[in-house]
């Protein structure tokens, strides 16, 4: 699959255009890459998950809605993001940082079930490690999106509005 957009590729230090300083068209499969990156950002954030999950802020779902987004489409629960590797990731070391929260993420996920509360996943012993994990990803994938990865998690209806765009 070609990238779209290969006059600005980031690959060659140049930005595609943008939204809301997400690349587009700058990876085939970016709506994907979106949901992910929304998921990660949300799993690898304490404060966020204290202040928004755990105080029950509205218009960013729970822990279950950032894991189905982290693997709805991509079915990283049932094979490696190495398969996205050129469509959904930049590259293999992208693919391996997402696999480790991915799996740090779903083996907690297994243990406490998809419906427990917030509450349930950050007292986890292996949450701390998930969050590690989903941060070393997220900062990764913001930083080649040329995004600050230390910017607050967007809302689900910012994400739903930049996925429904160009």
């Amino acid at each position: 699959m070609t990238v779209q957009g290969s006059e600005n590729s980031s690959r060659r230090g140049r930005r595609s255009s943008t939204m809301g300083g997400m690349p587009l068209n700058d990876m085939p499969w970016w709506r994907w890459r979106s949901n992910v990156r929304s998921a990660l950002h949300m799993l690898s954030d304490p404060v966020f998950q204290q202040n928004v999950w755990l105080a029950g802020v509205d218009g960013y779902g729970d822990v279950t809605d950032a894991v189905y987004r982290l693997v709805e489409d991509t079915w990283l629960d049932n094979w490696s993001a190495e398969k996205y590797v050129g469509t959904i990731f930049r590259d293999s070391q992208e693919a391996a940082l997402v696999d480790t929260a991915v799996l740090r993420v779903l083996r907690i996920m297994h243990q406490v079930g998809p419906d427990a509360p917030v509450s349930t996943y950050v007292s986890h012993p292996g949450w701390p490690e998930a969050v590690h994990a989903a941060r070393e990803a997220h900062v990764r994938l913001a930083v080649a999106d040329g995004e600050d990865p230390d910017a607050p998690p967007r809302t689900l209806e910012v994400l739903r509005i930049m996925t429904r765009s160009a």
